[in-house]
């Protein structure tokens, strides 16, 4: 990581003088948005939640897709600066790797602002998400009171070095700290459908006591499901993390136990709210929280 940032950083510094000559055009405001991939119904949802309220208000969306690549992050970034934007708002592949971005954006007085994922580094005006800390707590009371504070649990993690993988995992793991519970397989599957598939089909080969999984979001936890499924495991109980239209619909059929609804529209609505704000001279908070709701059967 380290070599990854100086090699990054000595990209900003050589192009930076390049984005600092250009000038925005008149007329309507732009926003950046710059997701960490279209690949993954969140933020498909968020960035619709972005693109909806953005029309409301009246400004353009210049939408960038990251595809899970910390340096195709970065050329984003750089190729977003040119574009005439008058903000940006991040959601980072992730939170190390995000620091090179936002320095991109910052020597080019640049405001950004961080979306569900937060930069390590750099300067950023505000950061809008739900309290990852507190979503993970959520899944592990539903757990505890599910199976009586006693049983074996694996944890699907998501990308490495991403806040929402550290978030949620703390707020669960110290959920579960006063139960009898038992964190008998802990790895990570990159928050990926098919790489939470894979892994949970390892992990069952290995552990043949299990009675629940917490996936740190839904797209491993629907993976986890069809893995746990294909080897007769139906009485394990799966909890994701976002409420997608799929995992809704899992939950629906009994097949998930549950799943920690983070609201992506509302997050997108929220951003461009604050950007609002930003743009009319309005002062706004470091961080703006957004609402999360369990939902169940």
């Amino acid at each position: 990581m380290k070599k990854f940032l100086s090699i990054i950083i000595t990209i900003i510094l050589s192009s930076s003088l390049l984005v600092g000559c250009t000038t925005k055009d008149s007329g309507a405001k732009k926003i950046g948005l710059i997701v960490s991939t279209l690949n993954n119904p969140f933020f498909v949802d968020l960035k619709t939640g972005v693109e909806n309220k953005a029309k409301e208000l009246g400004y353009e969306v210049v939408v960038l897709d990251s595809q899970n690549d910390p340096a195709k992050e970065v050329s984003n970034m750089e190729d977003i600066s040119v574009k005439n934007v008058d903000i940006v708002l991040l959601n980072p592949v992730d939170s190390d790797s995000a620091i090179a971005s936002v320095m991109i954006a910052n020597n080019n007085d640049l405001p950004v602002i961080t979306v569900d994922r937060a930069a390590n580094g750099g300067k950023v005006l505000s950061h809008v998400a739900s309290d990852n800390i507190a979503g993970g707590k959520m899944a592990a009371d539903f757990l505890m009171d599910k199976l009586n504070k006693k049983g074996n649990i694996v944890e699907l993690e998501g990308i490495a070095g991403s806040s929402a993988t550290r978030d949620r995992g703390a707020g669960f793991e110290k959920g579960i700290k006063k139960s009898e519970f038992e964190l008998v397989a802990k790895q990570s599957a990159d928050f990926d459908r098919t790489k939470g598939l894979s892994v949970m089909e390892n992990i069952i080969q290995s552990k043949d006591n299990i009675d629940a999984v917490f996936a740190q979001n839904d797209e491993m936890a629907l993976g986890a499901q069809k893995a746990l499924e294909a080897a007769n495991m139906k009485n394990v109980l799966v909890v994701g993390f976002d409420a997608t239209e799929d995992a809704v619909e899992s939950v629906k059929k009994g097949k998930m136990a549950a799943t920690v609804a983070q609201q992506p529209i509302l997050i997108g609505e929220t951003a461009v709210d604050a950007v609002h704000n930003v743009l009319i001279g309005k002062d706004i908070d470091n961080y703006i929280p957004v609402e999360l709701k369990l939902i169940t059967k």
